[in-house]
């Protein structure tokens, strides 16, 4: 059913434009034996002041943020806790938990980066269509890293090489060659909304509204696309229409939104799953 009401479309970035880091995340639990979504759950159950958060509204810079991700990720005692609700919670059989952690908090960060690289065609070409029909605006609300300097001072040296790391190397590390959100990237939106530029993140409703302030929109004329369900749900008590996009559903979610919106989103593109371009 079309919502003639919209004026704009909200997309996440990471998870619905581009692929999504948890890949990553699920790809590190299993090769060292960790149980699944363990490490989402140790994240989520930091709320609002743990390392990964911090580093999305811009308060930390990217080095301190490694060693502190790195030692809550490692927090067994928490962490096993937050994951023992979460099976309560889902109404599954908890696994054995693991006594003791050492997660590098760099290596995982650099893992998750590196698979977020790779951009949806599915869901650029619905971007660029929407954008020619000139009817809605196009808007990216993320949490993101787009304040993230890496400041040469605080490059720590290679025990291994005796050598300092560089800022080149560290940003190839992760991925980031045109930095951690490239110029084309954000030239797909008339607006660009990134968490650290902010100091805000989602779920928190400050961030949604101000994304609505900035394109002269009220929340119920948006419809907004995320992977997480506490994002959408967020956006929906907003009164947002919302898209879920999970983990290899982009043209299923791209097919919702062309209904909304009374477009042609997809014919005409037949790529694979992923495009093999990088960020």
């Amino acid at each position: 059913m079309s919502s003639p009401h919209l004026k704009a479309v909200i997309f996440d970035i990471g998870g619905v434009v581009c692929r999504s880091p948890l890949i990553a995340i699920a790809a590190y639990e299993r090769e060292y034996g960790i149980p699944p979504n363990y490490i989402n759950c140790s994240i989520q159950g930091r709320g609002a002041h743990g390392a990964w958060q911090k580093f999305e509204r811009g308060e930390i810079p990217l080095f301190e943020f490694y060693a502190e991700f790195g030692r809550e990720l490692s927090d067994t005692k928490a962490g096993n806790a937050w994951y023992a609700e979460y099976c309560r919670r889902k109404g599954i059989e908890c696994p054995q938990l693991p006594d003791g952690l050492n997660i590098d908090g760099r290596e995982l960060f650099g893992r998750m980066m590196r698979e977020a690289g790779t951009l949806d065609e599915v869901v650029v070409q619905a971007i660029r269509r929407i954008k020619a029909a000139g009817k809605w605006r196009v808007i990216a609300l993320t949490n993101n890293f787009a304040k993230t300097d890496i400041d040469v001072r605080e490059l720590p040296r290679s025990a291994a090489q005796g050598t300092r790391f560089t800022v080149e190397s560290e940003l190839a590390f992760l991925g980031w060659h045109e930095g951690p959100t490239p110029s084309h990237l954000r030239a797909l939106f008339d607006d660009f909304c990134d968490s650290s530029t902010f100091g805000m993140r989602k779920p928190e409703p400050e961030f949604y509204l101000l994304a609505c302030k900035r394109n002269g929109i009220q929340p119920n004329e948006a419809v907004f696309l995320d992977d997480l369900g506490i994002n959408l749900k967020a956006a929906q008590k907003l009164g947002m229409e919302v898209i879920h996009v999970p983990i290899g559903g982009s043209r299923e979610a791209i097919k919702k939104l062309e209904e909304k919106l009374g477009i042609d989103l997809t014919s005409g593109l037949q790529p694979s799953e992923w495009t093999p371009s990088k960020m």
